[in-house]
């Protein structure tokens, strides 16, 4: 493993976090806030994570295990050495003389949780049937922030999904509350067949 990622850890994250990417992610975290390079390592994160979602090329070519490790480090020098902080790099770097650009995408979800959680950002992911209107979006909000601490601030995250028809499915960190028609029509159909 390289010196970068077994440095001594000189600030820890304000959430734990688990796995290779979370060691990673930790790393870079540490090494930001000592460098004073926080925000602009978040910024470099989140263009690197454009670029992967956009050149599908690239992003095949950093998770394909077939390739020597050594020609992806030197290839990621020099695509994204003048895109990106040295710091960023050096991460990848490391990533790649370990086997570990696999983990890229998960690496770059890992560090966005540590910002939100620097920022005591709580996200908070609720899905419905159908796009809420500005009106339900405000009620929505009112109402969660009723569920957290003093000066945390949501960070709402909406998505829709037709085949819950109708309610909601709301998750917050690790809980998770179904509220939605099509659990409850399962529910009562699976009763039903309890009887017939």
């Amino acid at each position: 493993m390289s010196g970068f990622v077994k440095c001594v850890v000189c600030e820890q994250p304000p959430i734990a976090v688990y796995g290779v990417e979370g060691r990673y992610a930790t790393a870079l975290y540490s090494a930001s806030v000592k460098q004073k390079k926080l925000e602009k390592i978040e910024k470099d994160l989140n263009q690197l994570g454009g670029i992967l979602q956009k050149d599908k090329i690239f992003a095949e070519f950093i998770v394909n295990p077939l390739i020597n490790k050594n020609i992806k480090k030197e290839a990621i020098k020099k695509a994204l050495e003048s895109k990106l902080d040295p710091l960023t790099i050096n991460t990848l770097s490391a990533m790649a003389e370990n086997g570990r650009l696999g983990q890229t995408k998960s690496m770059l979800a890992t560090f966005s949780q540590i910002m939100s959680a620097h920022r005591n950002e709580v996200v908070c992911e609720v899905t419905t049937a159908k796009v809420l209107d500005e009106v339900q979006q405000k009620e929505l909000d009112a109402v969660l922030q009723k569920f957290f601490k003093k000066g945390e601030k949501v960070q709402l995250k909406t998505k829709v999904d037709p085949s819950i028809i109708g309610g909601m499915i709301v998750s917050i960190g690790d809980k998770y509350v179904d509220m939605s028609m099509s659990s409850k029509i399962k529910k009562y159909t699976d009763i039903l067949r309890q009887f017939a």
